[in-house]
């Protein structure tokens, strides 16, 4: 896996396109091009990226509408949105549909890599928790991160995978918050292709056979339909 910040470049312009990709490229950045609406979609649907710069004027769909279908995916990737509309109408607008940041063209391409580093900077230090020491209890469970161990309540040794651990861990850490299945798969797989989340459904059922005592009842371990799961201890 790359250390690489991933970026999404949504933009139909395809002289601004090449020079944007090349700076960012020139600054680190693993960018990936989108030249339309439609696309710009499909590739959010199946990778993760660090961030989104989207051209507000596109074909296919238009960058609202992009803005608007991620958004209520409840996909909170930062969005940098690109536009000629330069009113506070215009600029209200974007940032009220989901957009992090908006700049106008044209701009000083200093400013705009500026932003980018803001922004990335900004959602990664969102994404760091507080972390949850190495042993964990909850309800007559306890959970030996370093270890990767657990006991159950009804006193049973269990020997963790190290991606069960994981996994456990960043629920935990996350605890009463939906996970995405698209950060879940980042952070404990390390894909920026995603494999299918089944997967993940495996792990959530094993961590309820370990952990629940209705499995079938849960109520540390939940699934949230076409959005993620969630790690709950009231």
């Amino acid at each position: 896996m790359s250390d690489k910040r991933s970026i999404l470049l949504v933009e139909d312009e395809e002289n601004l396109h090449e020079s944007l990709k090349l700076n960012l490229e020139l600054e680190g950045y693993e960018v990936t091009g989108a030249f339309d609406g439609m696309a710009a979609l499909k590739a959010v649907q199946q990778e993760y990226f660090d961030l989104l710069i989207l051209d507000i004027m596109l074909p296919e769909m238009d960058g609202l509408s992009v803005m608007e279908s991620i958004r209520i995916q409840n996909n909170q990737v930062p969005i940098l949105i690109l536009s000629a509309r330069n009113t506070s109408a215009d600029r209200i607008t974007g940032l009220k549909k989901g957009a992090d940041d908006y700049l106008t063209k044209p701009f000083e391409l200093e400013e705009l890599l500026l932003r980018v580093k803001k922004l990335i900077d900004k959602n990664m230090r969102l994404q760091d928790k507080d972390t949850v020491g190495d042993l964990y209890s909850f309800g007559d469970n306890k959970v030996d991160f370093a270890a990767q161990e657990a006991t159950t309540g009804k006193g049973e040794k269990i020997q963790l995978s190290k991606k069960e651990a994981m996994l456990l861990k960043l629920l935990v850490e996350n605890k009463n918050e939906v996970v995405t299945r698209e950060k879940i798969l980042q952070t404990v797989w390390g894909y920026n292709v995603y494999p299918t989340t089944r997967t993940i459904d495996n792990f959530i059922l094993n961590f309820r056979k370990y952990f629940e005592a209705d499995s079938r009842n849960p109520k540390y371990f939940h699934s949230v339909r076409g959005v993620g799961y969630k790690y709950t201890d009231v």
